[in-house]
């Protein structure tokens, strides 16, 4: 069994080095046992971050699409994997058959898009706190967490079709870390915690760390999927990646005492025009002191 665990972990260690995603880097601790640790920043190949859980040689096998994942499993970060969108693999198969609908509400709060100077990288239902709250596919728990200022109480779940979803400002967790669930179980109560103006469930999809709209693989109108045999691509499935690259360029002036709208453009070589289209304003706006106004 020695052999076997120093030959898989080889392989493994081996693989990783011909990954550009993320690699696994085997450790060896005083008892001869073994952990992994992942590359947290493809981008600059450092910041290494130790797997939550203590695993053998076998047990990462049992973890939701392994292989897709590079068998990368942790619960510290709900994007741990840093893979822009232009490298994620195109066209690929995601079986849904096994979907069932998270909750009982169809009415939509909030879209999945550009929220002012932030992006919402969801979409909002509306319930009552205490609605039951379903996984939508089977899989693994892989985070239950809490953040006052944003999601509250949420969980993520790795699906076994290679996705994952997120359900967040919930009342009460009622899974655990790395629990396994299939479609349809109930995984926890709508709530309000967290960044939150009222009793909603912020529901997302992510591929490989990358949100994309839930609403391209289900119609929120009958709860029913479009298609139980989705496939993913980069030019459909993530359409708003240009919104995205606009928004890491865009760049804001605080409004001070005696601003103007013709004072602001005349500072970042600007006209009036674009700065009203950016904003979304109208000439005749009153600038509010601490208001952020777009100039880029």
């Amino acid at each position: 069994m020695g052999d076997f665990k120093f030959f898989l972990t080889g392989c493994l260690f081996l693989c990783g080095l011909f990954n550009y995603s993320y690699a696994i880097s085997p450790v060896f601790e005083d008892n001869d046992s073994i952990s992994f640790f992942e590359l947290d920043d493809i981008d600059a190949h450092r910041d290494f971050v130790a797997t939550k859980q203590f695993i053998d040689s076998i047990d990462i096998y049992s973890n939701p699409a392994c292989e897709l994942y590079n068998y990368s499993w942790t619960s510290e970060r709900l994007n741990p994997y840093r893979i822009k969108i232009d490298s994620l693999p195109d066209s690929v198969f995601i079986d849904c058959t096994d979907f069932v609908y998270p909750l009982q509400s169809n009415r939509i709060t909030s879209n999945f898009g550009m929220r002012r100077y932030r992006y919402h990288y969801g979409i909002d239902l509306g319930v009552k706190v205490g609605d039951t709250i379903r996984a939508t596919f089977g899989g693994k728990v892989r985070i239950v967490d809490y953040e006052r200022k944003g999601y509250g109480h949420y969980v993520v779940i790795r699906h076994n079709n290679g996705l994952e979803t997120v359900y967040a400002h919930l009342s009460e967790v009622l899974v655990d870390i790395n629990q396994t669930v299939t479609a349809g179980d109930i995984i926890a109560l709508g709530g309000n915690t967290g960044h939150s103006t009222g009793p909603h469930l912020h529901y997302e999809i992510r591929f490989l760390g990358n949100a994309f709209n839930p609403t391209k693989l289900i119609d929120f109108g009958t709860k029913h999927l479009r298609k139980k045999e989705y496939y993913i691509t980069r030019k459909d499935t993530y359409s708003h990646s240009q919104e995205l690259k606009a928004l890491a360029q865009a760049r804001y002036h605080k409004v001070k005492p005696g601003d103007n709208l013709s004072k602001i453009a005349r500072r970042y070589g600007v006209t009036v025009k674009q700065l009203c289209r950016l904003n979304k304003i109208s000439t005749n706006t009153i600038l509010r002191v601490g208001r952020k106004i777009r100039y880029r």
